[in-house]
């Protein structure tokens, strides 16, 4: 998947939330970081099209996620940084096979994807349980499970290791580094982005780094300092 910004910008009223931004990404694995009110998010949410560019253009793959934002449906998945917000049905496995109706699967192929989604990220326990049974890890890989049934080519993961202790950041860890789609994840966890393939800085509403990853970190500590 390649992901391009053509001079986008996001506008809030009078509040410049994205200055313009002009890049491409492909690599597999990328962080995102910066301080509150950066920029990371809005940076994020204009890639899978929850908030569309005042001026300029994200493009997917060579489509507009404005003109063609119904061609791109399904492409994109977005991890919230609290995920029991996104988990909707009261089981995991009714949840994960939620986003699978209506696109002209059987009832048994859709069982089969579920498990199989399941399985893959370890969580094949949890099928029967309900949200408030699980820890912040274990619902973390719930909603993950519920993106990735529907085999996005990109995931957006919004504070992933927020709040959690070692045993469940581990798992969410392990889960971002198996992912065959492509990744971003803005955190303040900078132990998370270390090992990543490309790492962004936002300062202040504008890209202030783009490369690798201990400098990025480096540079981002020189913001906070300031």
């Amino acid at each position: 998947m390649n992901i391009t910004f053509d001079a986008a910008t996001l506008t809030y009223d009078r509040h410049t939330a994205l200055e313009p931004l002009s890049l491409t990404l492909v690599e597999r694995r990328i962080g995102v970081i910066g301080l509150n009110g950066s920029g990371k998010t809005s940076f994020a949410r204009l890639i899978v099209g929850l908030s569309q560019p005042t001026k300029g253009r994200v493009l997917l793959a060579g489509l507009d996620t404005v003109v063609d934002a119904e061609a791109l449906r399904g492409r994109t998945g977005f991890i919230f940084q609290h995920p029991a917000n996104q988990i909707v049905l009261p089981i995991i496995g009714d949840d994960v096979a939620l986003g699978l109706k209506g696109k002209g699967f059987g009832k048994a192929e859709i069982v089969e994807k579920v498990e199989a989604v399941l399985s893959k990220l370890g969580i094949a326990h949890l099928q029967a349980r309900r949200p408030h049974e699980l820890s912040g890890g274990e619902l973390q890989l719930a909603a993950l499970a519920a993106v990735l049934v529907t085999e996005p080519d990109v995931v957006i993961f919004d504070e992933p290791t927020n709040q959690l202790d070692l045993k469940n950041r581990a798992q969410v860890e392990r889960a971002v580094a198996g992912l065959d789609s492509m990744a971003i994840v803005i955190s303040h966890d900078l132990a998370l982005v270390e090992g990543f393939d490309r790492v962004l800085v936002f300062d202040r509403g504008a890209l202030a780094f783009d490369g690798e990853p201990l400098e990025a970190i480096q540079r981002y500590r020189e913001i906070a300092r300031r």
